[in-house]
């Protein structure tokens, strides 16, 4: 059992949590809960090896926690004890849950087509960002484009956030020119979504392949944005707010999209 949070082990995955960079390096990142680390190991990247390349538990992890450690072992994933303290250390919530992973991060090849497309310019709250890329996937968006200026992904408090999104959702983090290449090659029609300029979201077709973009929580979508010659659309606020919080407007939109297009198909 691993007792001093000066383990080399434990270093490393304090490191992974603190630094993109080191995430990025290395192609992995720290899932923390049974949740997080159930859905890690239920993903298969084209039918690879687990996800996770190392399990750290307590012993003071729950029965279904317990039963996610022997299967991790006989998936042949290296799982290690740890002190409760040690543990604590290298989680980033205050009430560990007595298990964490560290996992591959998902990389996709993009799809042959796209129809359902979410652009997130901007957008530097992680929390914010987990709860969209939730959303997300819940409505069955095809692939999520992360220009630059845009949060990592594989931060800790998006992943919790994100409450196992990251494995269901398609994730490029790519550069303007890149994006712009996806939408030309896919033909998306591209819709930004602005306080009180445009249409109202209701009443654009949102039926036809598109890419829907929401802004970051303080300046909204940028300049480069412009480029791609979006048509914008807005949701109505009769209360009066200047704005909603980015996971707000893009559950609502989201949702708009999968509503017309669940009329068509009845």
């Amino acid at each position: 059992m691993i007792s001093s949070v000066h383990n080399p082990r434990v270093q490393w995955v304090r490191e992974l949590q603190a630094k993109p960079r080191a995430r990025r390096q290395a192609g992995l990142c720290v899932v923390e809960g049974v949740r997080l680390v159930e859905e890690a190991q239920a993903w298969h990247e084209h039918g690879e090896q687990p996800a996770a390349e190392q399990v750290f538990y307590t012993a003071e992890v729950s029965e279904r926690g317990q039963a996610l450690v022997q299967n991790c072992l006989a998936q042949g994933v290296q799982v290690e004890e740890v002190a409760a303290h040690v543990m604590s250390a290298m989680c980033e919530t205050q009430t560990p849950q007595g298990i964490l992973a560290v996992v591959r991060i998902p990389r996709y090849l993009q799809p042959a087509a796209l129809d359902f497309t979410l652009i997130l310019d901007g957008m530097r709250d992680p929390g914010n960002l987990g709860s969209v890329l939730r959303t997300a996937a819940a409505a069955g968006v095809d692939a999520v484009l992360l220009p630059p200026e845009t949060v990592d992904p594989y931060a800790p408090k998006v992943l919790r956030s994100g409450m196992g999104a990251h494995f269901h959702l398609r994730i490029f983090e790519l550069s303007w020119e890149e994006i712009r290449r996806v939408v030309a090659a896919h033909r998306l029609s591209v819709y930004l979504a602005a306080a009180r300029q445009g249409i109202v979201y209701t009443q654009a077709d949102l039926r036809q392949p598109l890419a829907l973009v929401i802004g970051g929580e303080a300046a909204g979508a940028g300049d480069e944005i412009q480029g791609l010659g979006p048509s914008s659309i807005h949701i109505p606020m009769p209360g009066g707010s200047e704005s909603l919080n980015a996971a707000a407007a893009a559950a609502a939109i989201l949702f708009e999209v999968v509503r017309q297009r669940m009329s068509v198909e009845r």
